[in-house]
């Protein structure tokens, strides 16, 4: 007698991509819901919920607003600093000084609102959890623009932008100088540990430096500290 098979497998949790809305308005979180909530590789999480992922590097949070003013964009900077996930910006204009300001925060997706659809909404998901850069090619010539403009001003040129530290490395790398650890760094600065551990891991293996000492060292030898 032959055994009964089913013909699909339900997605296996960990191949899903766990998705936090966050927005102003209800009417915005119900669009987006509305989206992605079918598709069987997202599962959308509740960030009040009892029990969130605790791989929080997994998580992306889809964060909905018309335009980045102040109050939006504390917002937006709390919530890269507490959650630490990898973030697609929903937006339906951008000022061009808020441009460098998001990709400090660690922004790398951005989608207009008028160019929302199921699928756009999910490719722009799907490249924040890989890690990957995706926006309006308008924004990303604007964006080049700046780049080329700070590099013609700053000493070093392109080098020292590209060398440099962000601000939230020269705050987390000072902290590091005066002998706190990841715990008591996250504590001070409102993030998560893991945002910490990931971005001392991106200072050292772009910069090429060995450890956090060394760290330390360059950022003293550069004058961030």
């Amino acid at each position: 007698m032959l055994s009964s098979v089913p013909l699909t497998q339900p997605s296996p949790a960990d191949h899903r991509i766990p998705v936090v809305i966050h927005t102003a308005d209800p009417l915005s979180g119900a669009g987006v819901t509305h989206h992605l909530g079918p598709h069987p590789a997202i599962e959308l999480v509740d960030s009040a919920a009892d029990h969130p992922p605790t791989d929080t590097s997994r998580v992306v949070a889809v964060f909905v607003a018309d335009t980045l003013d102040d109050t939006t964009l504390m917002r937006l900077r709390r919530l890269m600093r507490r959650d630490g996930a990898r973030t697609v910006l929903v937006v339906h204009r951008l000022r061009e000084s808020d441009l460098l300001e998001i990709i400090a925060s660690g922004v790398s997706v951005v989608l207009w609102r008028h160019e929302v659809s199921s699928a756009r909404l999910f490719e722009a998901v799907t490249a924040a959890s890989r890690g990957e850069g995706d926006m309006p090619a308008e924004l990303l010539g604007r964006l080049m623009t700046q780049i080329g403009s700070l590099a013609r001003t700053i000493p070093g040129g392109t080098a020292a932008l590209t060398g440099g530290l962000t601000p939230r490395e020269v705050e987390v790398v000072r902290l590091v100088a005066e002998g706190l650890d990841t715990k008591e760094i996250a504590a001070a600065l409102n993030y998560s540990e893991r945002t910490i551990k990931n971005n001392l891991h991106a200072l050292t293996t772009r910069l090429h430096l060995r450890n956090r000492a060394h760290a330390v060292a360059h950022a003293v030898r550069e004058g961030y500290i």
